[in-house]
């Protein structure tokens, strides 16, 4: 049997009918998967739902932003400069 690849979309919609009471067994029935993969499912939804209200994600603080776009436009002019002067 081929396995299959899950998106989180799936995963979330299936774990969420499960919690707002769906019968775990109906689900994994109509979804083909086994109940222990529903659970592992729903405790890694669970533990990870804190996030959802997390900010935004960030990979360089605001000041790193800055002195970097500043480094890049001198840059730019330095060498608008030397290629004015060829």
């Amino acid at each position: 049997m081929k396995r299959r690849k899950w998106d989180a979309q799936t995963k979330t919609r299936i774990v969420l009918a499960g919690l707002e009471g769906e019968s775990v067994t109906d689900l994994c029935r109509r979804y083909e998967i086994r109940p222990s993969q529903y659970y592992k499912w729903r405790d890694h939804f669970l533990s990870n739902c804190v996030r959802a209200f997390d900010g935004p994600p960030r990979c360089r603080s605001q000041g790193n932003l800055e002195t970097e776009n500043t480094r890049l436009k001198k840059l730019v002019g330095e060498l608008t400069l030397e290629l004015a002067g060829k």
